[in-house]
């Protein structure tokens, strides 16, 4: 028991004794290496110098081509060298013949017929119906006046109240060729419509 004991001590004291000697060299070689000039090393570039010429003049662009000369204009015909004695052709007018019979009241030709719608404006798209992917119709109806124009329009249907405004406004905008009896433009009450809104992929 108490060998082993004293070889423990013994090795402690060896192990010891190596760890001062070690670290007093570690110190000693520490504070030469902080003294010693540090050698730095030098990089040298070396310039190629180019040989650059620049064109430097005044580049002019040439000149463009002058137009051709104007033809020169003819001589008068000289009227004093037409022979009187030369033979002539004798050419009778075509006969002209023309209807001037206007029918119609006050001599005026209108056609007869029923009205025709000559623009249709599309209707703008409402932003919150197009946020929502909103798609549908609305059935309107109004008159077409005298002159063409619309007046009076009246929903009649529609399958969202978010297309009825836009809808109306569009229908205001339409132009028709009015209905025509007898010569005179007439209203037509009761004209329907379908408007569609739809949204395009």
């Amino acid at each position: 028991m108490i060998g082993r004991y004293a070889f423990s001590v013994a090795i402690g004291v060896v192990v010891t004794l190596s760890l001062l000697f070690v670290m007093q060299l570690l110190i000693a070689t520490g504070k030469a290496a902080l003294t010693k000039p540090r050698d730095r090393a030098q990089l040298e570039f070396v310039r190629v110098r180019r040989n650059e010429s620049l064109n430097v003049e005044d580049f002019t662009p040439e000149k463009p081509p002058k137009p051709p000369e104007t033809p020169p204009e003819t001589p008068p015909q000289d009227m004093d060298n037409i022979d009187p004695n030369a033979p002539s052709i004798n050419v009778a007018p075509p006969e002209v013949t023309a209807n001037t019979d206007i029918g119609g009241p006050g001599g005026m030709n209108i056609a007869e017929g029923d009205y025709l719608p000559i623009v249709r404006v599309a209707p703008v798209y409402p932003a919150r119906a197009l946020s929502r992917g909103l798609e549908g119709y609305v059935d309107m109806g109004f008159t077409v006046t005298t002159t063409g124009t619309v007046r009076d329009p009246v929903v009649l249907f529609s399958t969202s109240s978010l297309f009825e405004r836009a809808a109306i406004r569009a229908v205001l905008k339409f132009k028709y060729k009015p209905r025509v009896v007898d010569g005179v433009p007439v209203e037509v009450p009761g004209v329907k419509t379908r408007i569609t809104f739809q949204i395009e992929d």
